[in-house]
């Protein structure tokens, strides 16, 4: 643990070049932190925080950086920012809008977070297992071809193709529908594979065609990828001057599988994570925070380590608030 004056310090360093992007001197830490000590004693604690490894100077006559350490010791011990309360207005109204379908929503949102960190943003729906479907339908595509439609209570809404071996009449598939919505309607996939009223032996053998797959079908979708927006790729170019960092990104965001990875786990709350604790040929940071039911949606932003954290925790973490109370509602 440093010092409160190194703390100082170094708050000072990282949120000056968060600003400028350019090293920083020890009359600027001198300026921005306002404390009342000499220029030659802002070198002298710079020294020392360079022997802990939380500065570096990329050149003798340069001033300094903040390193990878030094921007987790700030992020560790920083509050998030303030929002100004135009930013608060405009997050409001945009989910005073309680007619969007969650598909939209999330999406769209995606674009919210963008624009208003002018970061790269991504948002992640909650996992289709994680709550209670809310009505199954099932609607005839072709002879033998059936749409499965599940509405889930949080809003989402899935479809699937099922194959029968036969063409069912209308009053069949109308008979299986009952039956399946009965089974899942309120309860969770995982709840209902062992009901009796899936197999019970009243139901005529060309019904219980119908419903095998179709319960099948919904029980394999509990396995499938959530859903997953990305929000501001266009910014990529004016947040990092190395265009192979900018092909690395678009190459990163363009796998869903990775992308949910770094955005943390759906256990943690919010999470900044930095340089090395995602990859060591990066330079980038993420931050993000969980929404939904049992926290499995994400919402999050993609950047340089230099990024703003305070006000991006504060930003994600508001619209993440906003989403679950949205999704709530819906439930």
């Amino acid at each position: 643990m440093i010092d409160d004056r190194k703390a100082l310090v170094l708050q000072a360093l990282v949120e000056e070049y968060i600003r400028t992007g350019e090293p920083v001197s020890s009359h600027a830490i001198l300026e921005r932190s306002a404390l009342d000590v000499s220029s030659a004693t802002i070198r002298n604690e710079l020294a020392r925080l360079e022997s802990y490894g939380f500065v570096a100077q990329p050149h003798t006559s340069a001033g300094r950086i903040p390193t990878h350490q030094g921007y987790r010791y700030y992020v560790d011990h920083c509050s998030p920012a303030r929002l100004r309360s135009a930013t608060h207005d405009r997050i409001r109204s945009f989910f005073a809008d309680v007619h969007r379908e969650v598909s939209k929503l999330l999406k769209e949102t995606s674009g919210l977070v963008s624009d208003i960190t002018q970061l790269p943003a991504v948002v992640i729906g909650p996992q289709a297992d994680s709550g209670r479907l809310h009505a199954v339908h099932l609607v005839r595509l072709g002879s033998a071809t059936v749409l499965v439609v599940t509405i889930a209570e949080t809003g989402r809404v899935s479809q699937h193709t099922v194959t029968l071996g036969f063409e069912p009449t209308d009053e069949q598939l109308d008979a299986a529908e009952r039956v399946i919505e009965g089974v899942y309607a309120g309860r969770g996939r995982n709840e209902v594979s062992e009901d009796q009223r899936l197999v019970s032996s009243d139901l005529p053998e060309l019904v219980r065609r119908i419903i095998d797959p179709v319960h099948q079908e919904i029980q394999d979708s509990e396995a499938a990828s959530p859903q997953l927006f990305v929000g501001g790729t266009s910014q990529l170019a004016g947040l990092w001057a190395d265009l192979a960092i900018v092909h690395s990104m678009l190459d990163l965001l363009e796998r869903d599988s990775d992308v949910q990875a770094i955005l943390g786990d759906p256990a943690d709350g919010t999470t900044v994570r930095i340089g090395a604790e995602i990859d060591d040929s990066l330079d980038l940071a993420v931050v993000s925070t969980p929404f939904g039911p049992r926290g499995t949606g994400r919402v999050g932003v993609l950047g340089p380590m230099r990024m703003d954290y305070r006000r991006s925790i504060r930003v994600v973490e508001e619209i993440g608030e906003n989403l679950e109370e949205r999704l709530g509602a819906e439930s």
